[in-house]
């Protein structure tokens, strides 16, 4: 809120009106030992005008550093309209539109973007978006394991360049599951996931494989091939894809003879900004024929008896309301104010507009390697590479990152954090906000910081 309007008068009032002494006496069944202590490093309160100052003060000490982080949040322009439409209390005040009379035009909303969404992945069907790219990931998993009845095992291969946040969620939410899940080995010298790694499973029961494009690297599977060796085997395919990727890329729905059968992915790309790690939201594409095994809600386009357009809640289980055990699914929010500023922000954009976004991050990346190629600083694989690339800084990487850090160049992201055998190096992203003057700022601080 703006600001509290209640008074002292005001709350004592209301606790006189219901016969309760304090605030505390509205919590007495809580037991005290299971009470919070007094805050006693929190200072007293201040006014409208000290803590607004205040407030200030503390963004002004964070600065603004130029980011070169993505691993998997990317800094893209946000065209200021796009927030100022999705905040209009029509939007901004609406959850799930239950009431399909009340809520045509957060309906008609959804369905707009099922349909970009769908054209953008190339696939059939659109759910109406789900909690997040790791958990739609985690969905895909156990929607794959329904819809492939064949497969006894509930083996899943997961390539070992998958994003690593993304690989612990799917731990997390079906490990305890019956479900397997294998981790397919990348090539250490490109950094793909190579067709051969997956021959020690050619002739195993396999449910379901995951691709990641481009993977947690940056670099291009050779999704063609991997997605073939899979539909020779009958298994089905799971893509996790970068949506701004897609306006440059083969579509997931194109891929090898026939594509794959679902598609998730982080919705955040999409118009929402940098925010201390969200909110976001997860996209989720597939086959027509796959449709009911499909989490989440679905929003369809009807005709009343008058023959006007109309737009309602579809292919909803209702057990995920009122019989959880037999559900698709147990997460059921949509992340519907995110998904509408996604919706706004493609409108804007339009094909045109996602595709220069996209060339433009290709190109900064790129020439950002040519720069510090020059100093000696390569990138840590051979493979081909869309808009991240893994650099190789050496044995000081951590005290150069930090140094950059200092001197207001977030560098990237550290990937030792997660494979042992890449120390030294940094994931880096360069995406259309970058200048050429912030390309040479990185190259000269990252010098800098080598000699310090």
């Amino acid at each position: 809120m703006p600001f509290i309007p209640h008074t002292e008068e005001d709350i004592r009032a209301m606790l006189d009106r219901i016969g309760a002494d304090s605030i505390e006496d509205l919590f007495d069944e809580i037991p005290k030992e299971l009470r919070a202590p007094a805050l006693e490093k929190v200072p007293e309160g201040l006014n409208e005008m000290a803590i607004a100052r205040l407030m200030q003060e503390r963004a002004a000490r964070d600065g603004m550093a130029s980011n070169f982080i993505g691993a998997g949040a990317y800094e893209h322009h946000i065209p200021a309209a796009v927030w100022q439409i999705a905040t209009r209390g029509e939007f901004y005040s609406a959850y799930t539109p239950y009431q399909a009379e009340a809520s045509q035009g957060t309906l008609q909303l959804i369905y707009e973007y099922q349909t970009m969404i769908s054209r953008l992945t190339g696939m059939e069907a659109s759910n109406a978006s789900l909690y997040d790219g790791a958990s739609a990931l985690a969905e895909a998993v156990l929607m794959a394991v329904r819809v492939n009845r064949r497969s006894k095992s509930k083996k899943v291969l997961v390539p070992g360049a998958l994003h690593p946040d993304y690989r612990r969620v799917i731990h997390t939410l079906i490990g305890n599951q019956g479900i397997e899940l294998v981790e397919v080995p990348f090539d250490e010298t490109s950094g793909q996931t190579p067709v051969e790694a997956l021959a020690p499973f050619a002739d195993d029961d396999v449910t379901a494989m995951i691709i990641s494009q481009p993977n947690f690297f940056g670099i291009l599977e050779d999704v063609d091939a991997l997605t073939d060796w899979a539909e020779q085997r009958e298994i089905p395919v799971i893509a996790v894809v970068n949506p701004v990727s897609l306006a440059l890329l083969k579509p997931p729905g194109e891929w090898g003879s026939n594509g794959v059968d679902i598609v998730v992915g982080e919705g955040q790309p999409l118009g929402a900004p940098l925010s201390s790690g969200g909110p976001y939201f997860g996209f989720m594409t597939t086959r027509k024929k796959h449709i009911r095994q499909m989490p989440g809600r679905i929003v369809g386009r009807a005709e009343d008896a008058d023959g006007k357009p109309g737009y309602v809640l579809t292919l909803q289980a209702r057990e995920q309301h009122i019989r959880r055990s037999k559900a698709t699914s147990n997460i059921c929010t949509n992340q519907g104010l995110v998904v509408t500023a996604a919706t706004i922000h493609m409108s804007m954009l339009g094909d045109e507009g996602l595709t220069r976004v996209a060339e433009a991050c290709y190109a900064n990346t790129h020439a950002l390697v040519e720069k510090l190629a020059a100093k000696g600083i390569k990138p840590r694989f051979t493979g081909e590479y869309f808009h991240e690339v893994a650099l190789d800084f050496g044995g000081d990487a951590a005290s150069r990152v930090q140094a950059m850090a200092d001197a207001g160049v977030l560098a990237g992201y550290e990937l030792s954090r997660d494979y042992a055998q890449l120390d030294g190096c940094v994931l880096a992203c360069a995406t259309e906000t970058k200048t050429d003057a912030d390309l040479e700022q990185y190259v000269t601080t990252c010098e800098q910081a080598k000699a310090a």
